[in-house]
């Protein structure tokens, strides 16, 4: 049978009948099948997410708990990096904290996938298979480092994206601007680079419909402002927020870094299977521009222009909060490969054979993800034995190595497993982040010195550079022994023994990891 796919707005495309991948039982299955690589690990074991347990524990529990009360203060306020920690409230009080936070977090991937199917639908009129290379990147760098509060409303603005794109479409322009007022508020409450990825999205979608209407450029721009006015009440927010906040805005146009931001667009365990991932969907977006077949949305593919230009103007580090353009590519990636589409009279066979092919990619992406975090979970899970011999209350310092191996790839699972710390004993752990105007826990446990907040938790061999992490030796050399109970060492890098003296081991783990008691953990056993 030899009939096609014509591009949108084809009358004879939209009436043929669904193939395969465009039937609602697949499109659900792979929203589900994003979900699977979270489903066995008892915590979702991303970079940054033992550290958010550990704030989420003392914002549950600081009032009842004279422990937390030694070594923290808390303070609720409205900021634009609130998802998660607002989520967490009332569902820890229902099934507990850990099993809350699992219960978020497992939802995200889903909700992204979701939102991309849902944009692809609204501005093809169908599901061109090319999505399919587009859905592994909701497991991009950006989620496996842990930002689960921007990763949370990523999620809200691609689903929000997808019902501005449909309310216009059905031209409810008032209707629209009604719902989208609060919707904004949520999505900045949940992370602000997600209202501004919204923004984005809104303004290049709608400039491309009102010249679509017949208007010309010079006039649809400033009509796709006046759609997004609607959007537009957390930039008062915001405002507020940063006000006297301070923080450091730094590294602008730092090429350099900014290529390897897109060669870690999957980053994840195994560079050679992360790399040539990358690869093939920037193949796959070479051959939608030479493929006579195939072509690009111009909706969305200006909507990846303006992303690409934000990308390159981005700083690494905006008010103190690090990997601010990295965190815009996964995204950026996505949007380019939602953009293909099929041009007339392109032959069905073509069409089944790219959809098998991205089948294949997907599910490769998704059992690649899936044997990752199983192995950090299984290797957390012997590593926070440890916190079996750790007293309620205890003062715990904890030196997690990096490794250089493969450039330092592979993502660093445990560097912030001392967040448990809080999270279970309710003691101190020095992982908590120090960022000005963003935070709402601080530390005010004094005697910890610089040993109060991250990254005095990260140690390296004197013969790797990594930038993010001290030296071992130094770091056990200078450590206030007299401010802690307990020194846990997780992967140590090889370090001088004779620095552990006046210690005493109380766990051995794998890896070289270790607790040690300290001469003040020895002396004063903590309630």
């Amino acid at each position: 049978m030899d009939w096609s796919i014509a591009a949108p707005p084809n009358l004879a495309a939209r009436q043929r009948p669904k193939e395969w991948w465009e039937e609602r039982w697949f499109v659900a299955l792979l929203i589900l099948l994003s979900a699977a690589p979270l489903i066995y690990p008892p915590l979702p074991p991303l970079v940054d997410l033992f550290g958010h347990v550990g704030r989420y524990r003392v914002s549950l529990d600081l009032q009842s708990s004279p422990t937390l009360q030694q070594y923290y203060d808390f303070k609720w306020a409205v900021v634009g990096n609130l998802g998660v920690d607002l989520l967490v409230v009332p569902l820890a009080k229902l099934i507990g904290l850990e099993p809350a936070v699992k219960l978020i977090v497992i939802a995200i991937p889903p909700m992204t996938v979701g939102g991309m199917l849902w944009i692809a639908r609204e501005v093809h009129y169908r599901l061109p298979p090319t999505v399919m290379f587009a859905l592994p990147f909701a497991y991009g760098h950006h989620f496996l480092f842990g930002f689960v509060n921007y990763a949370l409303s990523m999620a809200f603005a691609f689903l929000a994206f997808g019902l501005w794109l449909r309310l216009g479409r059905l031209d409810k322009s008032w209707l629209r601007a009604a719902l989208f007022i609060p919707i904004s508020i949520l999505v900045w409450l949940a992370h602000a680079f997600g209202w501004g990825m919204l923004g984005l999205l809104a303004f290049a979608s709608e400039a491309v419909r009102q010249h679509d209407k017949g208007r010309g450029w010079l006039m649809s721009a400033p009509r796709a402002a006046v759609h997004c006015l609607s959007l537009a009440l957390p930039l008062l927010l915001m405002l507020a927020w940063r006000e006297g906040s301070g923080g450091q805005t730094d590294d602008w146009f730092n090429w350099e870094v900014k290529g390897r931001w897109i060669e870690m667009a999957l980053r994840d365990r195994w560079k050679l299977f992360d790399q040539v991932s990358v690869g093939v969907v920037g193949a796959v977006l070479v051959l939608a521009v030479v493929i006579p077949r195939l072509t690009f949305s111009r909706m969305l593919f200006f909507t990846f222009l303006l992303l690409a230009a934000a990308f390159a103007v981005l700083p690494r580090i905006i008010f103190g909060s690090a990997y601010a353009d990295m965190r815009l590519v996964p995204f950026a990636i996505a949007i380019a490969v939602l953009a293909i589409r099929f041009k007339g009279q392109t032959p069905i066979r073509f069409a089944r054979v790219i959809a098998w092919l991205a089948l294949a990619f997907f599910l490769a992406r998704t059992a690649g993800v899936t044997a990752s975090l199983a192995i950090a979970a299984t290797d957390q899970r012997r590593q926070l034995a440890a916190l079996d011999h750790v007293p309620m209350g205890a003062r715990v310092v904890s030196m997690v190595g990096l490794t250089c191996k493969d450039g330092g790839w592979a993502m660093w699972r445990n560097a912030h497993l001392g967040g448990m710390v809080p999270a279970r004993r309710y003691g101190f752990s020095n992982d908590h982040w120090q960022t000005p105007g963003a935070k709402l826990l601080t530390v005010i446990y004094e005697p910890a010195g610089f040993w109060k907040y991250d990254p005095s938790n990260l140690v390296r061999d004197p013969g790797c550079r990594l930038s993010s992490a001290f030296p071992v030796d130094m770091m056990l050399r200078n450590l206030p022994r007299e401010a802690f109970d307990y020194l846990w060492m997780i992967d140590p890098p090889p370090h001088d023994p004779a620095l552990l003296g006046n210690t005493q081991k109380v766990w051995q783990g794998p890896n070289g990891s270790a607790l040690y008691r300290l001469p003040a953990g020895a002396a004063t056993q903590r309630p």
